[in-house]
């Protein structure tokens, strides 16, 4: 039987997004089949534009994907001050030979590691499938979600 994890991404903060691909290409290096579900602020890690943009369908959809940003726009959870510390901390990583955010992406991506878009949060968001990276396999809802996850772990990240 094969182990299973699965994490649910809802928090849009830099170090958070480390914590989930950290965890994710850690339990795909062993062996582990991992689904990444990504919902709400989560959606943001995975845009294809890292840096703000008008996505989505209609004005205030768009304004509100602006105001998110992307990827280059994660706020650390704590002393972000002002967007200057995801930049320190990913200095810091590089320094002390630490995977950085996008290394973790791509070691996910490269693991094999199964990205999944929560259908919910992008009709809410104005968001189409075309607005995030490549390796989103599927928009999905809760149940299909439960359905992937089920005989394994689940993580709320």
């Amino acid at each position: 039987m094969s182990k299973k994890l699965s994490l649910v991404v809802f928090h849009g903060n830099f170090d958070t997004a480390v914590a989930a691909f950290t965890l994710a290409s850690g339990a795909a290096a062993v062996g582990y089949e991992v689904n990444l579900f990504f919902t709400f602020w989560g959606l943001n890690i995975i845009k294809k534009k890292q840096g703000r943009a008008f996505v989505g369908k209609g004005f205030l959809a768009k304004v509100f994907n602006f105001l998110m940003g992307g990827r280059k726009n994660l706020p650390l959870s704590r002393l972000n001050f002002l967007g200057v510390s995801p930049k320190l901390m990913t200095h810091l990583m590089k320094k002390r030979h630490v995977a950085t955010l996008e290394e973790l992406i791509q070691a996910s991506i490269d693991l094999g590691v199964n990205f999944y878009a929560c259908e919910m949060s992008m009709h809410i968001l104005g968001m189409d499938k075309d607005v995030f990276i490549a390796p989103v396999k599927e928009v999905l809802g809760v149940a299909k979600f439960l359905e992937y996850s089920e005989g394994g772990e689940v993580l709320f990240i």
